[in-house]
């Protein structure tokens, strides 16, 4: 039987406890979001105006630096909104469109990276076919494959949020909506929207993670049977900003889920310093990664600078 004392708001929550250092937490997080914006945003123009970047690899490069965007413009409104204005509540639609943007755009990255793992794979393993192999339809439809995956397997726990009633306090554990903390608020059967993010979305992420790990494996392999130490370098170097893209996502989501899973007994604030790290943290490093290890952003970066400041 469906509850009547349903609020048709959510309350969402700020730093517990650390209230009055709210406008700073705000300062820094502002400088946070707009470096995010500033370093994707280069990224994707780069991309798209410099001719040395049209190859398949900074294509999928410019497919991360977009989700890293989506993440940050989703999440930014109502985490700036509770630290600067106190402004808490958030209606039921708005709240679950939130999440599922949140939730979507988390495996869109895993797939991202994926794809990424797999486009180093065929330019090390099997470079005399890596244009014909990753033409610009054949990336376009990974592009498309990896949203549509995303976008589907979140959709069934999110759509479910619009049936449920929520009769008890109505108040988030986050400054945003994510689909774990929404569902404890529900008064039903939420048995379903439990293990479904456990069996599909897990799987999937660590599915994504051990592909990665076996493409990298190959490409190893493969490396390691060059006869020239100069070539070894020159190729793995290639790998180098990919994989430290992949360590600073997989070790934020692995930090979160222990946190979630074993730290019922560390303080809220942990919880939610952690979640910030996992949303914030991999936007941030991506740009930084790919600008200091890739010599054609290097380069395209300084460009930049350069016209501006002969501008000026």
């Amino acid at each position: 039987m469906r509850l009547n004392n349903t609020a048709s708001t959510f309350q969402l929550t700020g730093f517990l406890g650390m209230e009055k250092a709210h406008h700073w937490i705000f300062i820094l997080l502002l400088v946070v979001y707009i470096s995010i914006l500033l370093g994707n945003s280069t990224l994707l123009f780069l991309i798209k105006n410099v001719h040395n970047l049209h190859e398949p690899m900074y294509y999928f490069l410019a497919m991360l630096a977009a989700t890293d965007l989506g993440v940050t413009l989703t999440t930014m409104p109502t985490v700036l909104g509770v630290l600067w204005l106190n402004h808490r509540e958030i209606g039921h639609g708005a709240c679950f469109s939130q999440a599922y943007f949140i939730h979507t755009l988390s495996v869109v990255e895993s797939g991202v990276l994926l794809a990424m793992a797999y486009d180093r794979f065929i330019a090390i393993c099997n470079p005399l076919r890596y244009t014909s192999i990753l033409t610009n339809i054949q990336v376009m439809k990974i592009g498309v494959g990896v949203l549509t995956r995303a976008g589907l397997s979140i959709m069934p726990i999110v759509v479910r949020l619009h049936w449920f009633p929520y009769c008890r306090s109505h108040v988030l554990s986050h400054a945003f909506c994510l689909h774990q903390d929404i569902i404890k608020l529900a008064c039903a059967n939420i048995t379903f929207n439990r293990l479904y993010p456990v069996v599909a979305v897990f799987a999937m992420v660590l599915l994504d993670f051990l592909i990665i790990f076996f493409y990298y494996i190959l490409i190893l392999k493969t490396v390691m049977g060059i006869a020239s130490g100069e070539e070894r370098v020159k190729a793995l170097n290639t790998c180098v900003s990919h994989i430290c893209c992949i360590l600073v996502f997989y070790v934020t989501v692995v930090g979160l889920t222990f946190i979630h899973g074993f730290g019922k007994h560390v303080p809220h604030v942990v919880h939610i310093t952690m979640s910030y790290i996992h949303f914030l943290f991999p936007p941030f490093m991506n740009p930084v990664i790919y600008s200091i290890k890739t010599k054609q952003i290097q380069s395209g970066v300084l460009h930049l600078f350069s016209l501006s400041h002969s501008k000026a």
